[in-house]
């Protein structure tokens, strides 16, 4: 359960970012943690908006290899990547 609220706070913070980087206008009040980013109006820039300020929240840099756009899709997606790299760096 412990983990499960873990990742529950992760998603907020994320919902957050995407809120204020992510560039969808009122379109953000429609996004759920499955929601396709790109779909609801995300561009490539704010995609880059994004990833930085996802790295500043949560103190860590996405790798080349994790440069792509379905790790920036939805929030879900972004989240598991977050907990992927927060796991290697333990």
């Amino acid at each position: 359960m412990e983990t499960q609220g873990v990742q529950s706070q992760t998603k907020e913070r994320i919902k957050q970012i995407v809120r204020e980087h992510a560039g969808l206008g009122t379109a953000v009040e429609k996004v759920d943690s499955s929601t396709d980013l790109y779909r609801a109006g995300m561009t490539s820039y704010a995609s880059v908006v994004l990833m930085i300020a996802l790295e500043n929240e949560f103190d860590l840099e996405f790798p080349d290899t994790m440069l792509s756009r379905n790790v920036f899709e939805s929030i879900d997606s972004i989240a598991a990547a977050i907990e992927s790299l927060q796991h290697v760096k333990q």
